[in-house]
């Protein structure tokens, strides 16, 4: 069984910057994929971004690359999302989800965080 917290969600500025985390209890957090989906009011829960269990690989929606980097510390149990040069299209809840494999669709993960709102204002 694993825990997942978000956090670090907020209001910013469009061209601004947010730093997610989540941490996630358990002492096999190595062995997960982890993954961001957002879900913004009304629509379908969308993929964002995936790292596999070492940190080695990782992929990105076309809508958040060049923007946004997912990185992990497996040492602290915490998965990160940075996001740079922010868009109020980015205004959406966003989840952290752990699986097996770095998948980029919701069914492919087991475990996921409450959410942390996240928007930016034009």
């Amino acid at each position: 069984q694993v825990q997942l917290v978000e956090s670090g969600g907020g209001l910013v500025q469009a061209g601004g910057s947010l730093r997610l985390s989540c941490a996630a209890s358990g002492r096999t957090f190595s062995s997960y994929a982890m993954a961001w989906f957002r879900q913004a009011p009304g629509k379908e829960r969308l993929f964002v971004a995936t790292i596999s269990g070492s940190g080695g690989n990782t992929y990105y929606a076309d809508s958040v690359k060049g923007r946004f980097t997912i990185s992990r510390d497996n040492a602290k149990n915490t998965v990160y999302l940075q996001m740079n040069t922010l868009k109020p299209e980015d205004t959406a809840v966003y989840y952290c989800a752990a699986g097996t494999l770095a998948f980029t669709t919701t069914t492919k993960y087991n475990y996921w965080g409450q959410g942390t709102q996240v928007t930016v204002s034009s």
